[in-house]
């Protein structure tokens, strides 16, 4: 028996934040734009086309983004204002599938295989939802479209912005062979830099190596490597996923020392929790701070509150007192992370005035 191609969309906004502040005040359209804090502390949370020409980028501090580009416009967000435009755009989604999978506010994977409208090519169910966010938001998306998960999120980020692009069977060995490894979705920049060293630059290059090396090389994530070289990605798309807990680290370049440095890389990974806590509308009571140091040892402070909180504020002010507590880290840092756990969704609660999302 045959098993049936799947058929995946994959659908990410263009520079989200930045493009609704542009589409809601004209005098912003055509101009380099950072959404997020300009005080020496702050963090860009996203940068419009015209900021990213100059290197400007998420999760870059405030301070050197203005010396980056001096004309920078720092815009601070509105996160309840992308996250009902991104309602809105979800609700285009499940116009043809219940199949959704978001991944934040700004991107999702869609199951077409079987759809609602009885379309038998996804290549048009993307390009008609394209079309429908861009009329009924004023927004543009990006669409890849692929048999696997993997091969999706690669496509969607070719032809950026407004782009559309279609792997088919035949042609994704060789996409996959050409493409340079900081481009695979699941390689941050420091595992391709380690890739790089030992000389896996390309796809093509990744899939000269066997299984058992790359296991050695990387754990477990090291037989997913294997895997997307071979463009092998049997995950479903899930629609329903309830989570316990929400969370987000980075890994540095170069080991954090300074408390500024650590609090400006905080501060962004307090952002994006909120974020997701607020696609998933939830709060949570308990947040935790995890550190890892130079020499790998690893350290977690937890504190768990009288009441919810959802803002990034407070999450960050939460984080901030877990860093100089019971005293600043004395090692350099080279991995911070921020989690919460013990979350209330709003589904659960009947009346939750707490839940407002703040950002």
């Amino acid at each position: 028996m045959t098993t049936a191609i799947r058929k995946i969309i994959h659908i990410d906004m263009d520079a989200f934040y930045a493009s609704v502040e542009q589409r809601d005040n004209p005098e912003l359209r055509g101009k380099p734009v950072a959404v997020g804090g300009s005080r020496a502390r702050g963090v860009v949370a996203a940068a419009s086309y015209e900021a990213r020409q100059y290197g400007v980028h998420s999760a870059l501090a405030s301070r050197i983004a203005i010396q980056k580009c001096p004309n920078l416009i720092f815009v601070k967000p509105r996160f309840e204002v992308y996250s009902a435009i991104s309602r809105q755009i979800r609700e285009i989604f499940y116009r043809y599938t219940d199949l959704v999978e978001p991944l934040s506010l700004d991107e999702a994977y869609l199951d077409v295989t079987e759809n609602k409208v009885g379309m038998p090519s996804a290549s048009i169910i993307a390009k008609e939802i394209k079309a429908s966010i861009l009329t009924e938001t004023g927004l543009t998306a990006s669409a890849g479209v692929s048999f696997n998960k993997f091969l999706a999120k690669i496509a969607s980020d070719l032809n950026k912005p407004n782009g559309f692009t279609l792997v088919t069977p035949d042609k994704a060995a060789a996409l996959v062979a050409s493409l340079p490894i900081e481009k695979f979705h699941g390689i941050g920049k420091v595992t391709a830099a380690k890739m790089q060293q030992l000389g896996i630059s390309t796809g093509a290059d990744l899939r000269e190596r066997s299984e058992e090396e790359l296991f050695r090389l990387f754990g477990k994530t090291g037989q997913y490597y294997y895997r997307i070289a071979r463009v092998q990605d049997d995950r479903p798309v899930q629609p329903h996923r309830i989570r316990k807990s929400i969370g987000s680290e980075r890994t540095f370049d170069v080991d954090l020392v300074q408390e500024e440095d650590l609090l400006d890389k905080l501060q962004f990974l307090a952002q994006e929790v909120a974020q997701d806590m607020a696609r998933l509308q939830t709060a949570a009571k308990t947040v935790t701070l995890k550190l890892k140091y130079f020499d790998f040892t690893q350290q977690t402070r937890s504190k768990t509150l009288l009441s919810y909180l959802n803002s990034s504020d407070a999450l960050f002010t939460v984080a901030r007192d877990l860093l100089r507590t019971p005293a600043l880290p004395l090692y350099p840092v080279r991995l911070l992370g921020i989690s919460v756990s013990n979350l209330l969704y709003a589904h659960d609660q009947p009346v939750s005035r707490q839940l407002t999302f703040d950002f």
